[in-house]
C-alpha cells in the first residue's frame, strides 16, 4: 500500500503577525516556522500507524514550497516518512497548492492521500477536497477515526450535533483532525535516519492561480473594560442594550 501525506510549513502560533507591501503579503522575517500540526499529529501519525500494522506500506510526503521548507520536511521524515517530494514553488493559494499536489499524485499509484483538515495560518480547509476533485477520487473530510480492512476504509467524522460513519473503497482522499491519531515526537534514531532519506525536488506544473490576495488586516484592538458598580443596575442594562446590543 502507498500513502501520500500532504504537509505544509506554517508559522508558530506564538509568532507576531505583520504584513508588508501595502498589507498584501505576510511578513516572514523573524517568524518561527513549524510543521502544520494537523498534518503532523494526525495525518502523518495515522499513516505511520498503518505502516506499523503492515510493513509493506510506503509513506511519501509532499509539500509545495521553497528550499526553506526542507527543515520541516526532514522533521516529517524523522517521524516516519519514507521519502519526500518538494514541489519547488511558493504556495500562493489553495487551488494552486492542490493542483500541484494532484499533478505529483497522478502517477504515484497512491491508495490513500492524507491531508490535515486545515493549516493553522489561513484555516482554509479547501486543499483536500480540491485534490480529490482533480484526481476524481472520493473525499472524506475531517476524519476523527480511520480504520482499514483490506481495501475498505471505515471513517468516522464529526457532523453537526453528532457523528457520521462511512465506508469507502480505496483509493481515497481524507482530511484528518483530532481523534484520528495520538501525537508523537521524533526519536533520535528517526532524526538520524531522516538525514539520508530521499528528498526529491520537482519543478512545478504550469498552473494559473484562480485567486489572489488583495489585502490582509489584523483584528481590531480590544476595547477597554467598563466596570459597573454592583448597585447600578440601570447603567448596566443601558450598556448591554445600547453598546453590547446583547438585550
Amino acid at each position: 500500500m502507498k500513502i501520500l501525506v500532504c504537509i505544509s510549513k506554517t508559522p508558530d502560533t506564538t509568532a507576531k503577525i505583520t504584513f508588508t507591501d501595502n498589507n498584501t503579503k505576510f511578513a516572514e522575517a523573524g517568524v518561527q516556522w513549524i510543521l502544520n500540526p494537523y498534518d503532523e499529529w494526525y495525518s502523518l501519525v495515522r499513516a505511520i500507524e498503518l505502516k506499523e500494522a503492515d510493513a509493506s506500506t510506503v509513506i511519501h510526503l509532499v509539500t509545495v514550497g521553497g528550499a526553506d521548507a526542507e527543515p520541516i520536511i526532514r522533521k516529517a521524515l524523522a517521524l516516519g516518512g519514507d521519502e519526500a517530494i518538494r514541489i519547488n514553488t511558493q504556495p500562493l493559494e489553495s487551488y494552486g497548492v492542490a493542483a500541484q499536489i494532484a499533478e505529483v499524485a497522478k502517477g504515484g499509484g497512491y491508495d490513500i492521500i492524507f491531508t490535515g483538515k486545515e493549516t493553522i495560518d489561513y484555516n482554509g480547509g479547501a486543499v483536500g477536497g480540491m485534490i480529490a476533485e482533480l484526481l476524481d477520487l472520493p473525499y472524506i473530510a475531517q476524519a476523527t477515526s480511520f480504520q482499514l480492512n483490506g481495501t475498505t476504509a471505515t471513517i468516522k467524522r464529526e457532523i453537526e450535533d453528532g457523528e457520521e460513519t462511512v465506508e469507502v473503497s480505496l483509493p481515497v482522499v481524507v482530511s484528518t483532525q483530532k481523534g484520528v491519531a495520538e501525537a508523537r515526537i521524533p526519536n533520535m534514531r528517526g532524526i538520524m535516519a531522516a538525514r539520508t532519506k530521499p528528498l526529491k525536488v520537482v519543478e512545478p506544473a504550469a498552473i494559473e492561480p484562480l485567486t489572489q490576495f488583495t489585502e490582509f488586516g489584523l483584528p481590531p484592538a480590544k476595547a477597554g473594560v467598563k466596570l459597573v458598580a454592583a448597585d447600578n443596575v440601570e447603567g448596566l442594562v443601558k450598556l448591554l442594550h445600547e453598546e453590547a446590543r446583547a438585550i
